[in-house]
């Protein structure tokens, strides 16, 4: 695989991500909303400003790329507010449930449970992305197994596993209240959104990779996938 091919691959992983995203506040906002939420602004806003915050997901990630080499820190704080922005926005819902939500009006059944498994391992996954430990502590020991990558997908993996088990639970616990007290999204909205964020998303890609194969610099940002010891060896 060429250097930039890689580059545009991970673009569409960063689209395919933001769309995780969004797809997460369709569930939310149809299912995991608190009671005293329900019908509110918030409520009502919810899923678009969701399919706005996956433009800036997938346009900050891509963005990140190209000054990967001369300033690597700020590629990485770029990246990682790219995906940590969407997941508190998406989680409010689940952080006021779990967080401030007692009594009569608030529902608190078995799905609490799974949603607290899945912020805690959804946290683990961004600790471990941002601080690639255990190989810091020791290089070269964990080239194979027991890398910050590796591990931080295996939680990711349980993560969602957890938040699938919830929202099923909210789902069958949930779904004949939320029906009397607001109307389901219409298909024609819910596809709707998701169409144009899909568009959205694919447009952003394209304007990245369009400025990837002209960008001046281009030969740096190729630079940045030569692995470290390769380059330590030229040199």
């Amino acid at each position: 695989m060429s250097t930039h091919a890689r580059h545009i691959c991970y673009f569409f992983d960063y689209g395919a991500l933001s769309l995780y995203s969004l797809g997460c506040a369709f569930t939310y906002g149809a299912y995991a909303m608190p009671d005293r939420w329900v019908n509110s602004t918030l409520h009502h806003y919810f899923v678009p400003m969701a399919a706005f915050n996956s433009f800036i997901c997938t346009s900050l990630s891509c963005y990140s790329r190209f000054p990967e080499l001369e300033c690597p820190r700020l590629s990485k704080i770029l990246r990682t507010t790219a995906f940590v922005y969407p997941f508190i926005y998406d989680n409010i819902p689940l952080f006021y449930r779990l967080l401030f939500c007692f009594g009569d009006d608030c529902t608190w059944n078995d799905a609490i449970v799974g949603y607290f498994y899945h912020l805690f391992f959804a946290l683990l996954t961004g600790f471990l992305f941002a601080s690639h430990l255990p190989e810091r502590l020791a290089p070269g020991r964990f080239d194979y197994i027991g890398h910050s990558h590796q591990l931080f997908h295996i939680c990711a993996v349980v993560g969602t596993h957890f938040q699938l088990e919830a929202i099923l639970l909210d789902v069958c616990s949930r779904q004949a209240w939320l029906s009397a007290q607001a109307p389901a999204p219409a298909f024609s909205a819910t596809f709707g959104t998701m169409s144009l964020a899909l568009l959205g998303n694919l447009l952003i890609i394209g304007g990245f990779t369009v400025a990837l194969l002209r960008w001046p610099g281009g030969s740096s940002i190729l630079q940045s996938t030569v692995p470290e010891m390769v380059r330590a060896k030229e040199q």
